[in-house]
């Protein structure tokens, strides 16, 4: 083998690049850059309604923590969520009042969960869910009961071209 061949030839020991993510498969330990902001995949929840499934995906920035949500229906929905205190009860009520809007229900059910990084606890797991959306479906709220606790967060649709997506794996 020449000279030439040995520094064009190709690297078998050499690790594969990382594949392409999207907001449908990113990873725990990947870099997601929203709003300015670089923030690592520390967590992520794969629900299951039946045959239909979503993601949450946990993102920390410092002590900053935001969840995306993704699910393909008839086409990408995406949103961003963040932890409020709502007090709520089962079963859960058709409309929510918080900050002086009122949110009405659009979906409820019971999702079974698979959960990755932090969340790993939760796999096996099932939560009681609802969405609510306010009038001009501009923000919304879920609530998620975990145990005897329920969960609540308030959120807004985004788009995928907001989120720049660096694989911190293959």
């Amino acid at each position: 083998m020449g000279l030439f061949s040995n520094i064009f030839s190709k690297n078998k020991n050499r690790e594969p690049a990382p594949k392409e993510r999207t907001v449908l498969s990113i990873k725990v330990g990947d870099i997601v850059t929203y709003d300015l902001v670089d923030y690592e995949v520390v967590g992520k929840i794969t629900y299951r309604d039946g045959n239909y499934e979503w993601y949450g995906y946990q993102l920390l920035e410092g002590h900053d923590t935001i969840w995306l949500s993704a699910e393909m229906d008839d086409e990408l929905e995406l949103g961003v969520y963040r932890k409020i205190q709502l007090p709520v009860t089962k079963p859960y009520p058709k409309e929510l009042t918080y900050e002086n809007k009122t949110y009405y229900l659009q979906e409820q059910g019971t999702a079974r969960v698979i959960g990755e990084g932090r969340s790993s606890k939760l796999t096996g797991s099932e939560t009681n869910y609802a969405d609510y959306t306010d009038t001009n479906e501009t923000t919304s709220i879920s609530l998620e009961s975990w145990g005897s606790e329920i969960e609540a967060s308030i959120g807004h649709p985004v788009e995928a071209y907001e989120f720049k997506i660096t694989a911190g794996s293959r």
